[in-house]
């Protein structure tokens, strides 16, 4: 059974309004696929990490992510975990596309997996995807029973020796 679609509207006399926001509603509902799941959640469900071409191969540059609301599933308890990946690494050929990157992320919100699992996979899905000459994935998990948890990972390509920036605690802060 489908859930209800709750609609809510706001008078304003006007009466083209009402029916314009009924066509966004069935449009918007009209996006659920044929399997229940809603237009956002089949896109994270059928993403694949995707590698853009390098614009600047010929130069050491480090790309710095940081990712304020990663969350996946204590697979213990079931109870939700909540972090911030930081992502910083020097492309060889390909940079990773963000849009793929973000659903990626988004992907591990049901995902049973332990701490350190997320550092190291995400690190080897992202190195898999991309080749690059250096990358570092740090895993800072809030704190839960006391406990804070930060998880280091680490790949270089053979022989590289550029850069490697110092690890700084995440800046984000929502602006």
């Amino acid at each position: 059974m489908d859930p209800p679609v709750h609609r809510t509207m706001i008078a304003t006399g006007d009466s083209s309004t009402g029916k314009r926001y009924d066509e966004m509603t069935t449009k918007r509902a009209a996006r659920e696929s044929r399997n229940g799941r809603k237009y956002g959640e089949e896109a994270i469900a059928q993403n694949q990490l995707e590698a853009w071409p390098n614009p600047n191969p010929e130069r050491d540059y480090v790309v710095h992510f940081e990712i304020p609301e990663f969350t996946c599933l204590c697979p213990r308890s079931g109870y939700p975990d909540f972090a911030t990946i930081v992502i910083d690494y020097v492309p060889e050929g390909s940079i990773v596309e963000l849009k793929s990157l973000k659903l990626y992320i988004n992907g591990y919100r049901d995902r049973g997996i332990s701490h350190e699992a997320v550092a190291n996979t995400i690190l080897d899905d992202l190195t898999g995807a991309l080749s690059p000459r250096w990358m570092r994935v740090v895993a800072e998990f809030n704190v839960r029973g006391n406990v804070k948890t930060t998880i280091f990972a680490e790949s270089a390509a053979p022989g590289y020796s550029g850069a490697k920036p110092t690890y700084q605690r995440p800046t984000f802060t929502g602006i």
